[in-house]
């Protein structure tokens, strides 16, 4: 029987790694970011990203964290809890630049505390891009509630900048822990939100 499943991929848009093809795991587990909210990002950050650390939080394909990677960040961290996202992760990093990349795999809530000490032993910040699932699928009504608490507990010195893309139905709070809301841009049903430490 021919198998008529056709296989989602993504291409990194610009950088080192440009046209690079990444596999994305079913859409069951996990939802890419939109091309055109990723561009955005990255236009936003332009320059700063170059020799970055970055944190991708419920990384997915690895998507945003490859593509910061490309355009110049140095160190990726990458954190993803479904077994079948985490097989594609790592196949996706494979294609581009390993020894910069570190993924953590399980749950994210309890990981963060690992990747904290480790910025706060270099004594580096980083930008933190948090895309936790939509919370309307099952089992995940909570997760807002857990990524805001998770935002909140983050130190003020190891955060550059936190980005959180979210359901445009969303209020994210003006303030959370030391950090507060600089900008939200929407895009259709999907909104990019900044927050910077107070």
């Amino acid at each position: 029987m021919k198998n008529n499943t056709k296989k989602l991929t993504k291409k990194i848009i610009a950088g080192k790694f440009k046209g690079k093809t990444l596999a994305l795991p079913s859409k069951d587990t996990t939802r890419s970011s939109k091309s055109i909210v990723l561009e955005s990002f990255f236009n936003t950050l332009q320059f700063d990203i170059v020799d970055a650390t970055f944190v991708e939080v419920f990384s997915g394909s690895g998507s945003i964290g490859l593509e910061a990677l490309s355009r110049g960040a140095k160190k990726i961290y990458f954190m993803e809890k479904d077994r079948d996202a985490l097989a594609t992760l790592k196949k996706n990093i494979a294609l581009t630049d390993p020894s910069s990349c570190e993924v953590h795999g399980g749950d994210s809530f309890s990981n963060i505390n690992a990747i904290v000490s480790k910025l706060k032993k270099t004594n580096e910040e980083a930008y933190f891009y948090i895309d936790p699932p939509f919370s309307i699928r099952e089992g995940m009504e909570d997760i807002y509630d857990k990524t805001m608490q998770l935002i909140a507990s983050l130190p003020q010195e190891i955060v550059k900048l936190i980005i959180i893309e979210h359901m445009t139905g969303l209020e994210i709070p003006e303030h959370l822990g030391s950090f507060s809301k600089s900008k939200s841009k929407k895009f259709g049903n999907t909104t990019l939100t900044y927050l910077q430490a107070d």
